[in-house]
Formats: C-alpha cells, sequence, structure tokens
C-alpha cells in the first residue's frame, strides 16, 4: 500500500480544525498529522512535520494565509497548498493563488469532494474556478514570451489543464522522467517556482 498523504489543517478556529479533522479522518490514505492556529505557527509546523498537503485558511491574525503562503512556499521542497475559504468572490482567493496555492475549496465543502481535492493537488493537479482562471488571464502579460521549444509547449498545455506527470506522460507518449525533465526546463525558462506559477504564467501570456 501506498504512504497515506499527510496533510496539515491551519485555521485559527478550533471549531473548524476539528470539523476538516473529523472530515478527513473516515477518508483512506489521508492522514491528518498536525494543525495550527496562525501564519508563524503553520509556517514552524511545516518544516518540523513536513506534510504532503497543507489545508489553510486565508483570514488570520498576525501572518495572515497568503503570507504564511509565501513563506511555505519559499521553504525547500514545499508542500502543496490547498485554500479553504469562506469567501466566494473568486477575487478574494487570486492573491493566494498568485502566491502559489495548487487550488481552493469552500469551507462547507463536502468531505468526498475535500479528501478529492487533496487527492488531486498532491498528484499534482492545479485547481482553479473558472472565474479565477478568467481573472488571472485578465492580468499583466509577460513582456517577453519565453523561448519555450515545441514539446515544450505541448508539456505546458497539459500542466495548464491542471494533469500530473503520468497523465502528461501517457497523454503525450512519453516516460515519466522525460516529462519531469521538461517540466523543470520549462520552469526556469518561465523564471517560476513551480507547475501551478507556471500554468497561471501560460494563461495570462496566452501561451496555452
Amino acid at each position: 500500500m501506498s504512504e497515506p498523504i499527510r496533510v496539515l489543517v491551519v485555521d485559527d478556529h478550533p471549531v473548524v480544525r476539528q470539523g476538516l479533522r473529523t472530515f478527513l479522518d473516515v477518508q483512506d490514505g489521508i492522514q491528518v498529522v498536525g494543525e495550527a492556529s496562525d501564519g508563524v505557527t503553520c509556517v514552524s509546523q511545516v518544516e518540523r512535520l513536513r506534510p504532503d498537503v497543507v489545508l489553510l485558511d486565508l483570514r488570520m491574525p498576525g501572518v495572515d494565509g497568503t503570507e504564511a503562503l509565501r513563506r511555505v512556499r519559499a521553504l525547500p521542497d514545499p508542500p502543496k497548498v490547498l485554500v479553504v475559504t469562506s469567501f466566494t468572490e473568486p477575487s478574494a482567493v487570486l492573491p493566494a493563488v498568485r502566491a502559489g496555492a495548487a487550488g481552493y475549496v469552500y469551507k462547507d465543502v463536502d468531505p468526498s469532494a475535500l479528501a478529492a481535492a487533496i487527492r488531486a493537488v498532491h498528484a499534482g493537479h492545479v485547481l482553479l474556478h473558472p472565474e479565477v482562471a478568467r481573472l488571472l488571464a485578465a492580468g499583466d502579460v509577460p513582456a517577453r514570451e519565453p523561448a519555450l521549444t515545441p514539446r515544450e509547449r505541448e508539456v505546458l498545455a497539459e500542466v495548464a489543464l491542471g494533469r500530473s506527470n503520468r497523465e502528461i506522460a501517457r497523454s503525450l507518449s512519453l516516460s515519466e522522467k522525460t516529462v519531469k525533465t521538461h517540466v523543470s526546463a520549462i520552469l526556469g525558462k518561465l523564471d517560476v517556482q513551480d507547475r501551478t506559477q507556471a500554468a497561471l504564467y501560460a494563461v495570462r501570456a496566452g501561451l496555452v
């Protein structure tokens, strides 16, 4: 059996943290390894526990969720971050998505849908509401288009669709190792840190 996905729950409300833990305790292949109630503790817990996925609230006292996200994404080998929010306006989560969140869900999400979202971001998918993608596409366009090869463009298009390396390999008849090499090259050429930012870059620049 594969190792469970290790999850850190970050929210300033104990009831919400307990609710999320209760949701996840009945899901196969997911293990809650810790909790945090603020941004500073979130970062220290990520460093100590090395979770695979962080469920992150945006509004917290002191260091808020977006700043905590920036700090987490700056760590070596950072976890995937899934924003768990009560805000239904896509513009409310845009700063977090731009900071590197792999996606977001609402706090009233069904337990099975939450588990599916955790598994999806862990597998490398990007979970963006269509309206969020539209707003991002309306943002600033990079001044100079990066020199991507035709194959890198194909891989980037797949990344922008939220597909994992395994799915991209199957779609393009490549090995996963080759796909990983292409993704690394794409991140370097786009000067971004992860595939989520690469996908957002591609949308804004009209590369896909």
